[in-house]
């Protein structure tokens, strides 16, 4: 498993999310859950100003394992959508934590506070 970078926070659900600059929150999959999927294969992202609502499903992954569903870790409105790795999935398989999935402009930056740090997020996924 690769290292998990420590300035990311995770969800219980398997998402990063890192913040950026007035209030948007860039968010994708952790490396752990890329390898628990398998070869990625097709990734639908919600629509450009799309309301998502923390922790309820708003985009879909498929491998040639399993389809999972992926939550938003924040509340807030889609302002960027990753097409590359819609075009070519295999590319979170290559560098999950390169290849983000959409961006939330958060409601409330607080939401990330209730993320995991990567200390706790790690416990969790070797426990």
């Amino acid at each position: 498993m690769s290292l998990l970078p420590e300035h990311l926070k995770y969800a219980l659900s398997h998402e990063w999310a890192q913040i950026e600059e007035n209030n948007i929150v860039r968010v994708g999959i952790t490396d752990f859950a890329q390898q628990e999927l398998g070869d990625l294969v097709y990734i639908e992202l919600p629509d450009l100003g799309c309301k998502v609502v923390a922790n309820e499903n708003c985009a879909i992954i498929e491998s040639v394992k399993t389809a999972s569903d992926i939550s938003s870790p924040v509340s807030g409105e889609i302002v960027a959508i990753n097409q590359e790795v819609v075009d070519d999935p295999e590319k979170i398989n290559d560098a999950a934590y390169e290849s983000w999935l959409f961006c939330v402009k958060a409601d409330d930056l607080a939401e990330v506070d209730k993320l995991l740090s990567r200390t706790a997020y790690e416990t969790m996924i070797t426990a």
